[in-house]
């Protein structure tokens, strides 16, 4: 997930500038108003993060999938009022998602790994950068800015359908679909009891 979207996702400088320079038509001043705008944001997801005691990985499902979408809306933003907007809400979500990875990482691994797992967790959120900025750059270049934040709404979803998969195989996201409706139950297990239309759920 951390791979996904620090790769294609975490490309704000790209995203923003092009944004102001080519599609609202605005100088350096708004620029900086736009990447300060999301800097607040930043600070808010990362109280949101720190007021956890051990993120879990659907606090990581929601991050990813808020960034996601929040991107795909940036994307077809009209002006530059709403894209501000959108962008808060991108700096919670991003910042919300990679303070929680640090902190799981960090608290689901044995002391005596700990070192070796963080030097990994680094190398794929730091080595990622050079490879996805070039891609995203030029997808900003030939097809325009717009499709380049596609991209990262695309990385955002991506990771939180890694996430759903995961939860799905080990258990903590079940889902159960019958001819009327779709339902997903977190960490529940539906059983047949004599009322048929209130099946029982049991705790795994």
């Amino acid at each position: 997930m951390l791979f996904l979207i620090g790769t294609f996702g975490l490309n704000f400088p790209i995203f923003i500038s092009t944004m102001s320079a080519t599609v609202f038509h605005a100088g350096a001043g708004q620029y900086g108003l736009l990447t300060s705008i999301m800097a607040v944001g930043s600070i808010a997801g990362a109280l949101v993060a720190a007021g956890r005691a051990k993120p879990r990985i659907a606090l990581l499902l929601g991050a990813a999938a808020i960034f996601g979408f929040g991107c795909a809306l940036a994307a077809i933003t009209p002006n530059r009022l709403l894209f501000g907007l959108v962008l808060l809400i991108i700096g919670v979500s991003a910042q919300t998602f990679t303070i929680s990875t640090n902190s799981l990482v960090q608290l689901s691994t044995e002391p005596v790994m700990r070192g070796r797992v963080m030097a990994i967790l680094l190398a794929v959120y730091l080595g990622g950068a050079p490879i996805g900025a070039p891609i995203v750059g030029w997808v900003a270049d030939r097809f325009g800015p717009r499709w380049a934040l596609g991209v990262g709404a695309a990385a955002g979803l991506a990771a939180a359908m890694v996430a759903i998969r995961y939860l799905t195989k080990h258990g903590a996201l079940r889902v159960r679909i019958d001819l009327e409706r779709h339902r997903f139950i977190q960490g529940c297990r539906l059983e047949n009891s004599a009322d048929a239309a209130r099946p029982r759920c049991r705790r795994d």
